[in-house]
């Protein structure tokens, strides 16, 4: 119970020497603010990149396996997977013929190409070829028609379904359901449009694609695609399992002899995943150093200022102490109030941080979440303690009779 009224008094005693020197205790917290302001938006953008980041990455599909001509993240010599050679149609085939772990296999390839519908034309589309499980291994939703059918693959047929944004540029006020639109002066009859997607990775938009047969894809786009098999993992625990069977079977598909490297690449989301923590690592520790230098700056001008305080107060303590309050209830008065200055200006910064956030968040990814607040004010407290605790124990030990001599 003494602890706790200690506690309350230093408190009273803390706040009234803070409304004394308003002009000071504002101008200490300076320090603090800008170590705040920079811990609490390097945590906000941090968080905001990795909630865009895994919303962004689940468009791939953590049960989507891709194999490809390149690795995503290549560290062999460039010259060596240039030569590798290239993935068909016909490998994709024989790997949903004879995989145990494919629920579904499409073959898909790209290019941007300029897409027109009467005189109105949108430029640097994504055309995407595909076959007839590209919904499936995608998970793509459609809002009107269908996807592309077998058939239509097989007999190469002129057939398109369009993005979102594709279809609201092109037909804002009817359905595009039947209407023809021209890829490189070919026709395409559309089928079915998409539902909206959003970005992957913030830079390419998913709304903005026209999915085709890749046997069209084949004749008016580019008769040598570079083609990736996507397969879609029926049991997401068994992706190793099925990743070593995709191996085996690619292997000995594209007749690679036994001890000789793969001549393809197995991708997953996983990559990503582990590129994205290790340089959302190398970002966090400079911001940390950034951070960990202001509030060092910030710690040393309160350090300063709590000394000046005792200074100036040392009768004061002289006088408590001759009246019979313990060196602890000393020590918890200039504490709490270096920790006091320490909160308001991390509340200072939070303010200032919320607002830049707020400001920041059209143009990149930012949230002051409840853990980015606790992170804030514990580390100012933190400061505070650290920072007031050598003036606080030095007047602590003060001999009364001495600080009473001071005049």
């Amino acid at each position: 119970m003494r602890l706790i009224a200690e506690l309350f008094e230093g408190l009273w005693i803390a706040l009234d020497a803070i409304r004394a020197n308003k002009l000071r205790s504002a101008l200490t917290t300076l320090g603090i603010v800008v170590g705040i302001v920079t811990v609490s938006l390097m945590a906000a953008a941090i968080d905001g990149l990795n909630q865009a980041f895994i919303k962004s990455i689940s468009a791939i599909g953590a049960d989507v396996v891709f194999i490809e001509k390149f690795p995503w993240f290549n560290e062999e010599p460039w010259w060596k997977v240039r030569n590798r050679n290239d993935i068909t149609q016909a490998h994709a085939r024989a790997l949903a013929k004879q995989s145990q772990h494919a629920e579904a296999v499409a073959a898909v390839t790209f290019s941007r190409r300029a897409v027109r519908y009467g005189d109105a034309i949108a430029t640097s589309v994504t055309i995407v070829g595909t076959t007839e499980q590209g919904a499936i291994v995608d998970g793509l939703n459609l809002t009107e028609g269908r996807f592309l059918a077998a058939a239509e693959v097989e007999g190469a047929r002129p057939v398109c379904v369009l993005g979102a944004d594709v279809a609201a540029n092109f037909f804002p006020y009817e359905s595009p359901l039947g209407k023809r639109v021209r890829i490189s002066d070919s026709t395409f009859e559309v089928v079915g449009v998409l539902t909206r997607r959003g970005t992957f990775l913030a830079m390419e938009s998913l709304d903005n694609q026209v999915f085709i047969p890749i046997t069209r894809f084949n004749q008016v786009v580019s008769w040598r695609p570079n083609v990736t098999i996507r397969v879609k993992v029926k049991d997401m625990k068994k992706i190793p399992e099925a990743r070593e069977e995709f191996r085996g079977i690619m292997r000995k598909l594209r007749n690679v002899a036994p001890g000789d490297a793969d001549d393809f690449a197995i991708n997953e989301q996983q990559a990503f995943i582990n590129m994205f923590h290790r340089v959302g690592g190398v970002i966090a520790a400079v911001g940390l150093f950034i951070t960990g230098l202001s509030l060092f700056v910030g710690g040393i001008g309160i350090m300063n200022i709590m000394f000046v305080s005792v200074a100036e107060r040392t009768k004061e303590i002289g006088l408590r102490k001759a009246l019979g309050a313990k060196p602890r209830a000393i020590l918890l008065q200039f504490l709490l109030e270096a920790a006091l200055i320490c909160l308001l200006g991390g509340l200072i910064g939070l303010g200032l941080a919320w607002g830049a956030a707020a400001g920041a968040a059209s143009v990149l990814p930012m949230r002051i979440s409840p853990m980015v607040v606790g992170l804030a004010l514990g580390v100012s407290l933190v400061t505070g303690v650290i920072a007031g605790f050598l003036p606080a124990w030095r007047a602590a030990k003060m001999d009364p009779v001495e600080a009473l001599r001071v005049e």
